[in-house]
């Protein structure tokens, strides 16, 4: 289902599921928190795994616009940031979080989605 992209925005996570969020042009900024209903705080990567840093860095980018098939739809990269740890970890632990992610589910099959990682 190509995409026309015609509007792109950028975000950017961190700290994990306790930490802060903000869309690059300044239009959203907000603390993150998980809900006591799934574990209140605590750490992140619960799934195994090397521990995801402090630092750790998600950038989202959506673009959005005209499907080829009708409608609109949307194109999503994630550039992923993980300080200190080894590449081979890192892009395994990458992978794992998007087939268990809620939100990765939910669009798969729907919504083109890459995955990179920047080396730090």
């Amino acid at each position: 289902m190509p995409v026309n992209v015609i509007y792109t925005t950028s975000a950017i996570a961190s700290g994990g599921r306790d930490g802060h969020a903000a869309t690059t042009d300044g239009s959203l900024d907000v603390k993150l928190a998980r809900p006591k209903e799934l574990g209140g705080k605590g750490g992140v990567a619960s799934q195994g795994g090397p521990k995801v840093p402090a630092n750790a860095e998600v950038q989202a980018t959506v673009g959005l616009g005209p499907r080829s098939e009708g409608g609109f739809g949307l194109e999503i990269a994630l550039d992923v940031t993980l300080p200190g740890l080894v590449r081979g970890e890192t892009q395994a632990l990458i992978e794992k979080a998007h087939q268990v992610c809620p939100y990765s589910n939910a669009t798969r099959n729907n919504v083109a989605v890459k995955l990179s990682l920047t080396e730090m």
